[in-house]
């Protein structure tokens, strides 16, 4: 059972304990410890994806923010792990917005991948998030991170009693490496991602969703 007290950070050092392999993903140029120093050089939002949110959902205040939190959904015992999870007060009201760190590391698999040999419980996940998100058919080309990440910001919705939602990748590359994929999976949504940074939409259950691509402070791969 996951401990719901939760201890304020002290510094960007204090964020990788909570790493899957912290010895390993904790290095200079790496998404992890790019996006920890970037998140606490600031008090509130990163300017970039303060932009972001604020032109979705209006000017906004940052609650709090929580390193790699888990959010489970059906199918399976194998929480989708945010790499920050950030409550927001709007003028629209309240939103919930999972992070998705990127320097140079992929998406991950995509779903034709993912489903390999599938079991009964990735099927039963798939088809819970498809529903979700108002997805009828997914092709094998989407990168199933985004769909799960995506999942994860509606369900911490549903738990905060919030009507706002968006999933932000937060990149530090300076080609945008993997945005076409981003692309691909706004464009699955019913929603053109060409040259945009901040898509709206309307999900199933009526909550506004929010999707983005933000662009980091490249200084902050050298920290």
């Amino acid at each position: 059972m996951t401990n719901r007290i939760l201890i304020p950070s002290s510094g960007p050092d204090d964020w990788q304990q909570f790493l899957a392999k912290p010895d390993l993903q904790w290095a200079t140029g790496y998404s992890a410890r790019t996006l920890a120093y970037a998140w606490e050089a600031v008090n509130g939002l990163p300017p970039e994806i303060a932009d972001l949110t604020s032109a979705a959902f209006g000017p906004g205040e940052l609650l709090f923010a929580i390193p790699e939190h888990k959010t489970a959904l059906p199918g399976g015992r194998r929480e989708s792990q945010s790499d920050v999870f950030a409550l927001v007060r709007h003028q629209a009201g309240l939103a919930t917005y999972t992070i998705e760190g990127k320097v140079d590391e992929p998406f991950g698999p995509t779903v034709g991948e993912w489903l390999i040999d599938a079991s009964a419980g990735k099927r039963e996940r798939l088809d819970f998030i498809l529903d979700l998100l108002g997805i009828q058919q997914c092709p094998d080309i989407i990168r199933y991170q985004l769909l799960h990440r995506t999942a994860s910001a509606l369900m911490e919705a549903d738990r905060f009693g919030a009507n706002l939602a968006g999933m932000i990748v937060h990149s530090f590359s300076p080609e945008s490496r993997w945005r076409g994929e981003f692309d691909q999976f706004a464009e699955l949504l019913g929603v053109s991602a060409a040259e945009q940074e901040t898509i709206r939409l309307q999900v199933p259950s009526g909550k506004s969703l929010m999707l983005g691509w933000a662009l980091g402070d490249q200084s902050f791969r050298r920290a």
